[in-house]
């Protein structure tokens, strides 16, 4: 039996930001074996959403989008306006979403991006964490109730400590997801961020089970998949056991300059086609989900 994933590329892998001029790349991705592509959520007038529909179309390329939060649209803020402005902004996700033809909006949308959005971490007192939370539900209740009146689904998704201080493990993402309770809500998992703060990853992801909307195949270095320690046997063994059908993005980021002082954390532009390894990478996570789901 075939895994029923969708296998798809971040657009990131090839350009960023991804404008008008990027659109003639989406056939280079299908080429690469690649069913869809998860774009950032454009910003005003950074694409023409009929435009880029129809490029996705005539590509054959499905499409996810993942938002962008930053400080300003920020559903954890104290601040009424960043606060109001971040459901406004998860809102304008599903306007996008229904216009590009995607039905899934995942990312850390609980907002309070850390030191990449230039806020350094800090001591959280009881009341300030139980604030924050409750800033987030509410926000989130609101967001996910004008989803599902489109036929959206928001992905929750828990990042790495260096990355946010609100959702870093699983366990944080679905007690999120559980207090809202919406079926247009579920959790976003990556093992880039797992292999970091979940003790067992295939744990996790049958603790997760049928939240599960979305999921993100990563190596431990961000290289490609099956290049790294990450136990794609047993990640795919948790994925056909919970029954994923979902789709599957793949987000290698690594690239080949491994001089000291490059920073790994900063996105760098690719310096040459790694559409080979990006098809072997991927026919590697389908042989191991084949497997999986040969002997659930």
């Amino acid at each position: 039996m075939k895994a029923p994933n969708a296998v798809g590329i971040i657009s990131m892998f090839y350009a960023r930001p991804f404008g008008p001029a990027h659109l003639s790349l989406f056939p280079r991705m299908k080429a690469a074996g690649m069913d869809f592509v998860e774009l950032l959520v454009p910003e005003e007038g950074e694409l023409d959403l009929a435009r880029t529909r129809a490029a996705l179309s005539e590509a054959g390329l499905g499409v996810a989008l993942a938002a962008r939060v930053n400080l300003q649209r920020d559903l954890a803020s104290a601040d009424a306006p960043a606060h109001r402005a971040g459901i406004a902004y998860l809102k304008r996700c599903v306007d996008v979403a229904v216009e590009l033809g995607a039905t899934l909006v995942g990312g850390p949308l609980y907002g309070a991006p850390l030191v990449f959005a230039g806020r350094p971490p800090a001591p959280v007192d009881e009341p300030t964490r139980a604030a924050r939370i409750e800033r987030i539900v509410a926000g989130l209740k609101d967001a996910a109730g004008y989803a599902a009146s489109r036929g959206v689904v928001f992905g929750l998704e828990p990042l790495n400590r260096f990355e946010t201080d609100i959702a870093n493990t699983t366990r944080h993402g679905l007690a999120i997801v559980e207090a809202v309770d919406s079926p247009a809500l579920g959790v976003m998992l990556d093992t880039f961020h797992m292999n970091m703060e979940d003790p067992d990853i295939a744990a996790a992801l049958r603790r997760a089970g049928d939240r599960l909307v979305h999921f993100q195949a990563n190596e431990n270095d961000r290289g490609f998949v099956g290049s790294g320690h990450i136990d794609w046997p047993a990640v795919a063994k948790a994925l056909a056991h919970i029954g994923y059908r979902g789709p599957i993005t793949l987000e290698p980021f690594r690239r080949d300059d491994e001089r000291p002082g490059v920073p790994l954390a900063q996105w760098r532009a690719p310096a040459r086609d790694y559409d080979a390894e990006l098809s072997a990478s991927a026919a590697f996570l389908r042989a191991t989900l084949d497997a999986a789901w040969r002997t659930r």
